[in-house]
């Protein structure tokens, strides 16, 4: 059962819920920055260094911590996440390995630059059988 503060216990993680979790930039490298890290480190979100913000960021956490990916647990006046290692590793085996094995390409990357550059076919009218192309 999903906890008061938004955690689902480990039987409740669903792998599409973190597949969408895992989708986004930014939320990758918190999970990656996790994963080189010594299992149990917490930190708070503002240490990522994101660059957005506090409203995306607190989005980003819940989301996380709605996937079951990180735990928040609030510490006097500030918040800490640590990744669930554990857990994870006994849902989905091999998971968080895929992720520290898979990094995200770097934002300006040749990759990024050749997809921005594959434009999709033209659909105007010059190019559809049948159809009037001028004025």
């Amino acid at each position: 059962m999903v906890d008061a503060e938004g955690h689902p216990s480990r039987d409740e993680m669903e792998l599409p819920v973190i597949l969408n979790a895992l989708s986004d930039p930014l939320r990758y490298k918190v999970i990656q920055e996790f994963l080189e890290l010594p299992d149990g480190t917490e930190r708070t979100c503002l240490s990522f260094g994101l660059g957005v913000s506090k409203s995306t960021l607190s989005h980003h956490f819940r989301v996380l911590r709605e996937s079951g990916l990180v735990q928040q647990i609030n510490r006097g006046n500030s918040r800490k996440a640590h990744l669930r290692r554990e857990d994870l590793e006994e849902r989905f085996p091999g998971l968080l390995e895929l992720i520290s094995r898979n990094p995200a390409p770097a934002a300006g990357t040749a990759k990024d630059d050749a997809d921005a550059g594959a434009a999709a076919p033209s659909r105007s009218g010059s190019d559809r059988p049948g159809r009037a192309t001028g004025p």
